[in-house]
C-alpha cells in the first residue's frame, strides 16, 4: 500500500468494536517501531505504558476527554470503549521538553496499528493527575499522551473544508464521522 493511501485510511478512531484487541505482544511490536522514530538530538526521552487488561482500561478510560467539537455526544458507550492504551511518557531527567518526539512517536504508532488492522486517538485531554495516580508514576515522568487503540467501530471520512473555512469534524444524520481536510491550494503559500 501506498503511504498516501494509509494516511487516508489512519483516522481518529472514537468508537470500537471489541473483538478483536490488541494483544499485549502487538502493544509491545507498537513500541518497537516507535524507538526506532527519529528523536530530537536522539535523547530518546520518551517512555510508554501499555495498558490492555479489562480493570486498567476502565481506569485510564475514566481520565479520558472525548471529541471537543461533538457538544452533545459524551464519548464511546458502553461495549464502543477502546481495547488498548499506549500512554506516552516523558522522561525530564533526560529532556525537559520532547518536542516533536511525541508527535513523531504518535504518528509512528497510529500508522504501525493501522498496519495490523486497529484504529486509533490521540487523546490529549487527560486528567493527568488521576492517571498518574492511576498508574503510580515516578514523579520524573510526564503524560504526554494517551494513544487509544482498537478494531475501528465507525466510519469516517475525509472531506473538504467548505468555503466557511469550518474544520471541526462533524456527524450526520447516519452517524458518519466526517473530517473535513484543507486544500493543497491552501497550504502551500509559495513555490520557489
Amino acid at each position: 500500500m501506498m503511504l498516501i493511501d494509509r494516511m487516508k485510511q489512519t483516522r481518529s478512531y472514537r468508537r470500537f468494536k471489541q473483538e478483536p484487541a490488541p494483544t499485549m505482544d502487538q502493544l509491545k511490536g507498537l513500541i518497537d517501531i516507535a524507538r526506532l522514530t527519529p528523536s530530537a538530538a536522539n535523547r530518546q526521552p520518551l517512555r510508554f505504558v501499555l495498558v490492555n487488561e479489562e480493570e486498567r482500561l476502565a481506569e485510564v478510560f475514566s481520565t479520558l476527554t472525548w471529541a471537543g467539537y461533538l457538544q452533545d455526544w459524551e464519548g464511546p458507550a458502553r461495549g464502543e470503549e477502546p481495547t488498548a492504551y499506549i500512554i506516552i511518557l516523558s522522561d525530564a531527567n533526560i529532556s525537559k521538553n520532547p518536542g516533536i518526539d511525541v508527535g513523531l512517536v504518535a504518528q509512528s504508532i497510529i500508522l504501525g496499528a493501522q498496519e495490523l488492522g486497529f484504529g486509533a486517538c490521540l487523546l490529549a485531554a487527560v486528567d493527568r493527575g488521576r492517571l498518574r495516580e492511576h498508574l503510580a508514576l515516578p514523579d520524573q515522568l510526564e503524560i504526554q499522551l494517551v494513544v487509544a487503540l482498537g478494531t475501528p467501530g465507525e466510519e469516517v471520512r475525509l472531506t473538504d473544508v467548505g468555503a466557511n473555512g469550518d474544520i471541526r469534524y462533524w456527524r450526520n444524520e447516519e452517524d458518519i464521522h466526517f473530517v473535513p481536510k484543507r486544500s493543497l491550494a491552501e497550504l502551500i503559500i509559495k513555490t520557489l
